[in-house]
């Protein structure tokens, strides 16, 4: 039991467990997206759902009500991708770049520092060389 805590406790699953939740949460929201925003858009050059979009390739009939045949369900495929994609554009556009550019400018400034710390220390070295110059010169 102690060491089920120990792991439960750990900074990395607490972590994933939230990530896990808002990630579900962002699924919804991107959800919301495609079936209010990008179905009807794809609507205006066909159907107003994409899960419409199907191919038979064997045995179909279109009866009154009946689907008999083998349906290939190409259309909630493409809805499945265009959903990944727009996840994968918000998440770069919105988490990862803005991060990368924190990041960047948080390294320079650190590396800003360290220059000008290491400058510091070299006119100080060259100040004391000067210092102990100055005094042999007097001996």
């Amino acid at each position: 039991m102690k060491g089920f805590k120990a792991f439960l406790l750990r900074g990395n699953v607490l972590d994933l467990a939230v990530a896990v939740v808002i990630g579900a949460a962002f699924t919804s929201v991107i959800n919301s997206i495609v079936n209010g925003v990008i179905n009807p858009v794809v609507g205006l050059f066909g159907t107003s759902s994409l899960n419409a979009y199907k191919s038979c390739i064997k045995g179909c009939s279109s009866g009154a009500g009946s689907n008999t045949g083998i349906y290939i369900q190409w259309g909630s495929v493409l809805a499945a991708v265009l959903q990944f994609v727009i996840t994968a554009a918000v998440v770069y556009f919105c988490i990862v770049m803005p991060a990368n550019h924190f990041m960047a400018k948080y390294i320079a400034k650190k590396k800003a520092e360290e220059e000008a710390l290491k400058a510091a220390e070299l006119t100080e070295v060259k100040l004391l060389g000067e210092i102990r110059d100055l005094l042999v010169h007097q001996r």
